[in-house]
């Protein structure tokens, strides 16, 4: 039952980023409890522009665990490098199901840092 209400959630969310993406990709959150995985998706191709997560080797080894705010905030700098870097400067940010709060909002600030505008 509680995957139905994380479900309706999400696309809530989701039908309220395309409403108002007006052709931007959007960075896509997604939380473990190991874990945080990001990722920058063009809707209209239908394909993955950057992406970045904290079981990437380099990342496993420079941060202490994957599942706390430093690393959230560490992987949101890394995907906005990789964005600027494919020509993205602009996106939507899709929370998922997940609050925004914690983990989801470090990764959303260190994306900011990193120097996506959303």
């Amino acid at each position: 039952m509680a995957k139905d209400t994380t479900d309706r959630r999400k696309a809530r969310v989701r039908r309220t980023l395309r409403a108002r993406a007006y052709g931007k990709p959007r960075l896509s959150v997604f939380r473990s409890s190991k874990q945080i995985y990001a990722q920058i998706i063009d809707d209209e191709q239908g394909a993955t522009l950057a992406a970045a997560s904290s079981i990437e080797k380099t990342q496993r080894e420079a941060l202490k665990t994957g599942a706390d705010v430093e690393a959230a905030k560490a992987i949101g700098k890394l995907v906005a490098e990789r964005a600027l870097a494919a020509g993205v400067t602009e996106v939507v940010f899709d929370r998922g199901s997940y609050m925004y709060h914690g983990r989801v909002k470090a990764l959303a600030d260190g994306a900011r840092e990193g120097g996506l505008k959303f």
